[in-house]
């Protein structure tokens, strides 16, 4: 396995039969082996710098019906909410003042936010904060919408494709489409943004083909961030019975995603300290380097429940900064409070 790490931390290319080979035969060692030049291959690009981001969950309603959130049309036991623009505003202040230089606005797909709400709330945040980056993260729309958004001054898109076996998306996603998925992350691309991809690990009915599927897709979208988190069930969707990913599944994928794709802006999520008390710090040393705290209001972030034990309080709270900063110098990294865009291209450091 040693060999196939290593022509991929050379090379930052592998076949679906190596990558399936791989993830058919990984042990602790060869999992080691791979954290560690996944680890490398950070370093070489980022140094040991990870990005800091203040998460906004402006609203959790949502018109699709995902089998696997907790936001999900038909969960009638969500708690809804919505912030208006004032509020949203108001978390950026405060974000600013923390010293956080990118916002990540992040809801459901909710109709109420019209195309115009979303212009004018990023040209406010830009006028009231020019040297921040905004990114967006509020699923499918039309491209000529993409591009007003752009055209206002967001930096960054945000939509995992979940999956890229059709079948599978197609299973979770009733009234959604596969194709219209993959169209949205082109018409982002094409427009200019800085584009974030991802998918879950450990969802029913998904194995490792599945993973080859994903690594290769991204591999060729060529996305400027990544995310992966584990599939952590929900107890009001259709999918409250299953079993979570795994931890030691999610950091493989974060690094192979490392070695393919050097340069990609890699989140070690929320998700993973919902497994394990040092789950984004394991995620962190298998080769990401974001961390995305919460500047939503207190009184919402319990409301806003993809899954079932998300972290709500405490350290996760961007207001925290010094108890984020603390844990991720523990495992050797450097907190950075820039934009963190995207590099253009390798350099040593």
């Amino acid at each position: 396995m040693k060999n196939i790490i290593d022509q991929i931390y050379n090379t930052s290319e592998a076949t679906g039969d190596e990558l399936l080979r791989l993830l058919n035969n990984v042990d602790e060692e060869s999992t080691a082996y791979l954290h560690l030049r996944a680890h490398e291959k950070r370093l070489s690009v980022y140094g040991n710098k990870v990005f800091m981001r203040g998460l906004i969950e402006f609203t959790n309603y949502c018109k699709s019906n995902c089998m696997y959130c907790g936001i999900r049309r038909d969960n009638k036991n969500a708690d809804r909410y919505r912030l208006d623009t004032e509020t949203i505003l108001k978390c950026c202040r405060e974000g600013h003042e923390l010293g956080y230089r990118t916002f990540v606005l992040q809801g459901g797909e909710d109709p109420f936010y019209t195309d115009e709400d979303i212009v004018t709330l990023v040209k406010a945040i830009k006028s009231n904060h020019p040297d921040c980056a905004i990114t967006l993260s509020i699923g499918e729309k039309s491209k000529e919408s993409y591009r007003r958004y752009k055209d206002a001054g967001a930096d960054r898109y945000l939509l995992r494709h979940e999956t890229n076996t059709k079948t599978l998306y197609e299973k979770l996603h009733p009234d959604m489409s596969y194709e219209a998925r993959i169209r949205c992350l082109q018409d982002l691309k094409e427009i200019g943004f800085q584009v974030g991809a991802g998918f879950m690990v450990g969802l029913p009915g998904q194995g490792n083909e599945d993973y080859v599927k994903d690594l290769l897709f991204l591999k060729k979208l060529q996305p400027h961030m990544v995310g992966i988190g584990p599939f952590i069930p929900q107890q009001d969707t259709p999918l409250a019975g299953a079993n979570s990913g795994t931890l030691e599944t999610t950091c493989i994928m974060l690094s192979l995603v490392r070695l393919l794709l050097p340069k990609v802006l890699l989140p070690a999520t929320t998700a993973l300290g919902s497994l394990d008390p040092k789950g984004r710090e394991r995620g962190l040393q298998a080769g990401g380097n974001v961390v995305m705290p919460n500047l939503s209001p207190t009184n919402v972030r319990d409301k806003y429940l993809l899954y079932d034990g998300k972290i709500c309080t405490g350290d996760e709270a961007a207001h925290c900064r010094g108890c984020i900063e603390r844990r991720i110098q523990s495992v050797g990294f450097e907190v950075d409070m820039s934009r963190g865009d995207h590099v253009d291209r390798l350099t040593q450091k």
